[in-house]
């Protein structure tokens, strides 16, 4: 039973080491094409991850959603015209 934990644990502490060793490879390629295609790749990783924060649904504030309905109601009643 306590091989198994370990196991576990050293497994995940490679896995945690090994996700962060990716970011930092790039610059150690020596070869400049290389090293650029590397920088590429997580270039465009980060922007699917930012692509894939941004496409999930944001919980907004009923206060906030009041605030901002309001503002546009204001808006709108200040295009009527009183006077006519």
């Amino acid at each position: 039973m306590k091989f198994l934990q370990i196991s576990v644990m050293v497994a995940a502490l490679l896995g945690a080491t090994q996700s962060s060793a990716k970011v930092e490879q790039c610059r150690f390629i020596d070869s400049k094409p290389d090293r650029e295609a590397c920088y590429d790749r997580q270039a465009k990783a980060l922007a699917a991850k930012k692509a894939e924060t941004a496409a999930k649904p944001r919980t907004v504030d009923p206060i906030e959603q009041m605030k901002q309905d309001d503002e546009a109601l204001s808006l709108r009643l200040k295009n009527i015209c009183r006077g006519c």
